[in-house]
C-alpha cells in the first residue's frame, strides 16, 4: 500500500538510506568528479500533472525533490519549462536532460511556456546522439510522437530515441512490477531487494517499442483492471544507447507519494548517474526474452 514518506524516512529507510552518506556516485563506485548539471524540463504542452504544477513562484512537487536530491549526489539540477534553454547557443550548458513532459513541445500549449523551436528539437536530438544523457520519467512517452500535424508515431525522431510511444491508460491502481536487471544502478538495495514489487500508480499503455531496449522492469498485466492492460506482459522501465547518448525511461511517477517512495528516488539517481557516464551497466538488448509479446495490444 502506498504512502507518503517524512524526511527522515527519507533518510534511513530502505534504498534510501545506502544512498546517503558517501553519495551516489560513491555508492556506485564511481570516481568522484564536478558535479553533472542537468535540465529537468517540465513543460506541458499536453495535458499537466500534478506533480509539475506549480502555484505562482513556487517550484512544483517533483522539481523540488529532484533538485534536492540531485544537489545531495553530485547533480546540479535546474527545473524549467522554458525551451529556449534548447537553441543551439545554449543547449552544451546541460550534461543531461529529465524529461517530465507532454503534447508537441514546439506549441506553447497547456501552460504556455515559450516551445522548443525547430533548431532547438534538432539540437535536443544532436546532443542525445553526441553523448548527452536523457530520463524520461512517466508521460516522457506521450510527448511528440502521436502529437499535431506531424503525429510520425513510429517515425518519430523523439519516439525513436525514448524508444516507445504512449497509448492509453486505465484507472490508477496498485499493479506488479517484475525486475529483470536487479543489477542496474539504482535497482540494488531499492527496487530490487525482491524479484517483484507491488506500488500504486497510473500505468501506461505503451507502443512503438525499440527492439534495442534492455528492459529492466516488466509491467505484469494479469489482474490489472481495465482493458488497457488485455494484453500480455510489456517494457515498464528501460535503458538504451541513443549514437553516443545514453536514454532511460520509466513508466512510473504520477502520483506524488511515487516521488516520496526512496526506492523511487534511488531509480532516478541511479539513472541520472548511468546517463551522464559516471557508472556502466549492462545494456544488451532483452525485450524479445523478458516480454516476448510486447508488440500485442488490446483488441
Amino acid at each position: 500500500m502506498s504512502r507518503h514518506f517524512n524526511r527522515r524516512e527519507l533518510l534511513l529507510a530502505g534504498a534510501g538510506a545506502a544512498w546517503l552518506g558517501s553519495g551516489v556516485l560513491s555508492s556506485l563506485g564511481a570516481t568522484a568528479r564536478a558535479p553533472r548539471k542537468i535540465l529537468y524540463f517540465t513543460k506541458s504542452a499536453g495535458f499537466q500533472h500534478s506533480v509539475v504544477a506549480r502555484q505562482g513562484d513556487a517550484i512544483s512537487h517533483s522539481e523540488k525533490i529532484l533538485t534536492e536530491i540531485g544537489k545531495e549526489h553530485g547533480f546540479e539540477v535546474v527545473a524549467s519549462k522554458d525551451g529556449r534553454l534548447f537553441e543551439p547557443d545554449r543547449i552544451g550548458e546541460w550534461d543531461g536532460f529529465v524529461f517530465y513532459t507532454t503534447g508537441d513541445l514546439t506549441t506553447p500549449g497547456t501552460d504556455g511556456q515559450p516551445p522548443l523551436s525547430a533548431d532547438g528539437e534538432k539540437a535536443l536530438y544532436d546532443a542525445i546522439r553526441g553523448g548527452k544523457g536523457f530520463v524520461g520519467m512517466h508521460c516522457a512517452t506521450d510527448t511528440f510522437g502521436h502529437f499535431g500535424a506531424r503525429n510520425k508515431g513510429a517515425e518519430d525522431p523523439y519516439i525513436q530515441m525514448i524508444g516507445g510511444e504512449f497509448i492509453s491508460h486505465g484507472p490508477q491502481q496498485v499493479a506488479t512490477l517484475k525486475v529483470v536487471d536487479p543489477a542496474f544502478p539504482g535497482v540494488a538495495g531499492g527496487f530490487g531487494k525482491s524479484p517483484s514489487f507491488r506500488i500504486n500508480d497510473e500505468w501506461y499503455a505503451m507502443k512503438n517499442y525499440r527492439d534495442d531496449l534492455h528492459v529492466i522492469l516488466v509491467q505484469k498485466t494479469e489482474g490489472m483492471e481495465g482493458r488497457d492492460y488485455q494484453r500480455p506482459d510489456y517494457p515498464a522501465t528501460w535503458a538504451r544507447k541513443h549514437g553516443e547518448g545514453r536514454v532511460f525511461y520509466t513508466s512510473m511517477g504520477h502520483r506524488e507519494d511515487v516521488w516520496t517512495n526512496p526506492d523511487y528516488q534511488a531509480l532516478l539517481l541511479g539513472a541520472l548517474a548511468w546517463s551522464t557516464g559516471q557508472v556502466e551497466a549492462d545494456l544488451t538488448p532483452n525485450i524479445k526474452e523478458v516480454t516476448p509479446d510486447y508488440q500485442r495490444l488490446p483488441a
